[in-house]
């Protein structure tokens, strides 16, 4: 890992099945995130080529049995090789490969699975960023 994370303003239920205590973490890491250059700070902070799965898929064709044919949609997992571009509605787009298909797929949409995965945690601050603009 790069760095080591301070995840206390992570929303993800604790052992004990309850929020993190410290609630305004959030509020004081949101500041910060808001002045934050995100394209250059992802590329800084993420080590390429990683794994990550669609979690989300705003397309109409994830309701369809194209979804599950059609390459970088919800529940696929895709090898991302590097950032496409940042535009303004879609945020950071990453391009993706997925078997032998290139595409790309908003990392808003994404999600590394493993917490033991360096990059883990910078994607979840800019999708936890991303979600709450």
């Amino acid at each position: 890992m790069k760095k080591d994370y301070d995840s206390s303003w992570d929303f993800s239920v604790n052992e004990d099945g309850n929020l993190p205590v410290d609630e305004d973490a959030f509020d004081k890491i949101y500041v910060k995130w808001e002045k934050r250059s995100w394209e250059s700070w992802l590329l800084k902070n993420l080590n390429f080529p990683f794994t990550v799965e669609r979690m989300e898929d705003a397309d109409y064709v994830y309701f369809t049995d194209i979804a599950e044919k059609a390459p970088f949609r919800l529940g696929h997992t895709m090898k991302v090789i590097n950032i496409e571009v940042e535009d303004e509605f879609n945020g950071v787009i990453l391009k993706v490969k997925e078997g032998r298909k290139n595409g790309c797929v908003p990392l808003c949409d994404v999600e590394v699975i493993s917490k033991e995965n360096e990059n883990f945690w910078p994607v979840r601050e800019y999708v936890v960023w991303f979600a709450n603009r």
